[in-house]
């Protein structure tokens, strides 16, 4: 079981800049690869971006160019970095971890909402 905790939300102007941290409760060396992803109102989850245990990044097309994941292995954290913010990025950002055979396993954590206002 993997546990982890999201931080770094709130209400920004556009424009602005936010940096979201995800916390492992274990090291997450052990973890295949982790990402963020987010939920707009009345919309699915969606994937932003993961960066696996090797460091490898993906990023959805809508997440290039103004978001950067990046992980401290030594802090067992990972961040997404985010730029310019618009008000399309209002959402409720998730945490994901992947581990086991064929990432099999996942879990999330409780979410950070994000809120930009124009």
């Amino acid at each position: 079981q993997v546990q982890l905790v999201e931080s770094g939300g709130g209400l920004v102007q556009a424009g602005g800049s936010l940096r979201l941290s995800c916390a492992a409760s274990e090291t997450i060396f052990s973890i295949n690869s982790m990402g963020w992803y987010r939920q707009a109102p009345g919309k699915q989850r969606e994937l932003v971006a993961t960066i696996t245990s090797g460091g490898r990044t993906n990023y959805a097309d809508s997440a290039k160019g103004r978001f950067t994941i990046s992980r401290d292995n030594a802090k067992n954290t990972v961040y997404l970095q985010i730029n310019n913010l618009k008000p399309e990025d209002t959402a409720v950002y998730y945490c994901n971890a992947a581990v086991g055979l064929g990432n099999r396993y996942n879990f999330w954590g409780q979410g950070t909402q994000v809120t930009v206002s124009s």
